[in-house]
């Protein structure tokens, strides 16, 4: 039963569009820092697993995505580095734990799953990194944190797009698999 329940949930999930909420009224302001920081380590970590995708993918979709996204988190990486040196805000220099657990596991990962692995574990940290850069761009107080943000969102959203289809296409070949193997 939770086998169907799964792959149900995933494609909910995968067909809902991001949506553009606005912000309860009584909605609290985020810790700008706190943001900045956290983008830096996923976009580090973005770039790091994009470049475990682009060595290990077979997908030429997967590839392509990974060239993709590894260059422009690196610009944002950039961008970000930038205006947090700027505003004084401290940002991680190194790959975080969870970021090293996932290349690490990624790259243990065989042959023949890791692009469907890999192509799950994108969509996970594309999820959370919208939702973080869109409390930053609607709750934030920095009017460039924000800016930033707002900027970045279309890309990290585009990403997100590119995605959906190839995680639902290894969902649905490990459906087909199950089901074969059922019989």
């Amino acid at each position: 039963m939770s086998r169907l329940l799964l792959p149900a949930a995933l494609a909910a999930l995968l067909a809902t569009p991001t949506a553009e909420a606005l912000p309860p009224a009584d909605s609290t302001p985020v810790n700008d820092a706190l943001f900045a920081q956290a983008a830096a380590a996923s976009g580090m970590g973005e770039v790091a697993v994009s470049e475990l995708g682009q060595k290990k993918a077979e997908d030429s979709k997967l590839k392509e995505f990974s060239e993709k996204a590894a260059a422009d988190h690196a610009k944002m990486n950039q961008e970000l580095a930038a205006l947090a040196a700027k505003k004084g805000i401290a940002l991680p220099a190194q790959l975080d734990a969870r970021s090293q657990f996932c290349i690490q596991s990624l790259s243990g990962e065989p042959k023949d799953s890791f692009d469907a692995c890999y192509a799950k574990a994108q969509l996970a940290i594309h999820i959370e990194a919208v939702g973080a850069f869109e409390a930053e761009a609607q709750r934030g107080r920095d009017p460039d944190l924000k800016a930033l943000a707002e900027k970045a969102l279309p890309k990290i959203k585009e990403h997100l797009h590119m995605l959906k289809p190839i995680v639902m296409k290894y969902e649905n070949k490990r459906e087909e698999g199950s089901d074969k193997s059922a019989k």
